[in-house]
């Protein structure tokens, strides 16, 4: 394979599989900043080696065999870590891991992947470092594509990560997997955070551009990754469901001189039917199927309504139910359900 065509593959690996490198190496060696670091370096070996050699039929498992190597001899440099490194000798003993290494890496990866994400969006960082952190790490982004994506200096993102993670292993946060009423009380902050994602895309709060749909793509990316780590929390389905509602409009929301148009003047030939119905109803169904219709619920029946240009009464309604469940002004202004005739994004 032509050196390029490895770069982009190389590329396409670490942007599908370094949420789950950097997931399980953190479960590893407990430190989010240090599971980063072996990632990358993991990164240069196979920019080093696999232009030569061809890309591995299991590229995930060689980064992670890569990496763990590398933390063994990190951790002999360090003479805190030694009873860890003893850990890994271990599981790293000749003939120990390598035959099973593939379904080694797959054992765990749903827990990983949710503990990750519980860590990057832990109520110990701001609510920047959480966006910042969580595009990183479990979206998978760069920090030049977040800089991009929010109009920021890319030197401010990369100091948003970087105290980020030094604030949570100054505050010893650790990596673990909730379950039952814990998880569900873990995980409204990161579905905060995946829902601000959308919210800057579907409607920007800075520069020229009205809507940013590559961040949308991003939010309900990870809202379905999310879906997937924890199938029976209604409220995340009932926001991947409510992000794809939205999304489903985007299409009409800018015409043709860039000029923002209102939902009344909408061309709804333009709206995305798949996401307005199919995988929305599925997703809906799901979230009532699995606990109580939330906020996630209400709000996107709430849109519903909008969109179908139902009763003001049952508008009402259901903004009231909305408001029973605590959710603030704040949700509920990114959410796009505003009184009719008032001037708005949407």
């Amino acid at each position: 394979m032509a050196e390029p065509a490895t770069n982009r593959a190389i590329e396409a690996v670490w942007r599908i599989e370094s949420a789950r490198l950097i997931a399980g190496l953190t479960r590893i060696v407990r430190d989010v900043g240090l599971a980063e670091d072996l990632a990358q370096d993991a990164l240069v070996a196979a920019l080093e080696r696999w232009p030569r050699t061809g890309v591995p039929d299991n590229p995930g498992a060689w980064l992670m065999a890569a990496a763990k190597f590398r933390a063994i001899d990190a951790m002999r440099r360090d003479s805190t870590f030694e009873r860890k490194r003893e850990q890994l000798g271990r599981e790293l003993a000749p003939g120990a891991e390598t035959p099973d290494l593939a379904a080694r890496m797959d054992d765990d990866v749903g827990d990983d992947l949710l503990g990750l994400v519980l860590m990057t969006c832990h109520p110990v960082l701001s609510t920047d470092a959480r966006v910042a952190l969580t595009l990183r790490l479990f979206g998978g982004l760069t920090t030049e594509e977040i800089a991009r994506a929010f109009l920021v200096p890319e030197a401010t993102v990369q100091q948003r990560v970087v105290r980020a993670k030094r604030t949570l292993a100054e505050a010893r946060v650790p990596f673990e997997i909730p379950r039952g009423d814990e998880l569900s009380a873990r995980l409204p902050a990161v579905l905060e955070v995946i829902y601000l994602v959308f919210n800057e895309g579907y409607s920007a709060t800075a520069g020229d551009d009205w809507v940013r749909p590559a961040l949308c793509e991003d939010a309900m990316r990870m809202g379905r990754v999310l879906a997937g780590l924890a199938p029976r929390e209604a409220e995340v389905h009932g926001l991947v469901a409510l992000m794809e509602l939205q999304a489903s409009r985007l299409g009409a929301r800018i015409g043709p001189d860039g000029s923002h148009v209102l939902l009344p003047d909408q061309d709804r030939s333009r709206w995305n039917r798949l996401l307005s119905s199919c995988r929305a109803d599925s997703g809906i169904g799901l979230s009532v199927s699995h606990g109580p219709p939330g906020a996630r619920y209400i709000r996107k029946k709430v849109t519903e309504a909008t969109v179908k240009t139902t009763g003001t009464n049952q508008i009402r309604r259901r903004r009231s139910k909305l408001a029973i469940t605590g959710e603030s002004g704040v949700g509920r202004r990114e959410l796009g359900v505003r009184d009719r005739g008032r001037t708005s994004r949407e």
